[in-house]
């Protein structure tokens, strides 16, 4: 199920970048042993998606992923506060990850929610772009219902 929502969640970037983003290709049996991956439901239905890793000084995002009908509804920005919350009560003081530059409207929401660009390097024909957002503390913590996740 995991695969099949990152899939239908990154194929509309396919036209945009000329091949499937890099998500759509993982290794999801392998991932969910080593990285955390918690899972967004409304009622019994899996919607969304946030993968992230613990590091010694930050908590990075690996992936993001909502599924397309349920796009436009704020899940994303509810799975970005979710990962806020996993960074403060792991004690990181800061959130990294890093997209596309061509996937504007993800790069927007990043920006819209205090992820900076650090910086921007080629990569396959593109630009990746990595951004950060520094975490103030349990006030910024403004956790979503817990019921909506299951942990990974």
């Amino acid at each position: 199920m995991i695969r099949e929502v990152v899939r239908s969640a990154y194929a509309k970037w396919i036209p945009v970048i000329g091949r499937e983003p890099r998500p759509m290709n993982a290794d999801y049996e392998r991932a969910v042993q080593e990285h955390q991956i918690d899972l967004m439901y409304i009622g019994s239905r899996m919607v969304g998606l946030i993968e992230t890793m613990l590091r010694d000084d930050h908590l990075w995002i690996e992936s993001v992923a909502v599924g397309p009908s349920d796009q436009g509804k704020g899940l994303g920005r509810q799975l970005l506060a979710h990962a806020e919350c996993k960074a403060i009560e792991a004690g990181c003081p800061e959130i990294r990850l890093l997209t596309n530059a061509a996937f504007e409207a993800n790069v927007a929401l990043y920006e819209k929610t205090g992820y900076l660009i650090v910086e921007r390097e080629p990569f396959m024909g593109g630009i990746t772009v990595y951004m950060s957002k520094k975490l103030n503390g349990p006030s910024s913590c403004r956790q979503p219902a817990r019921e909506a996740f299951r942990l990974g």
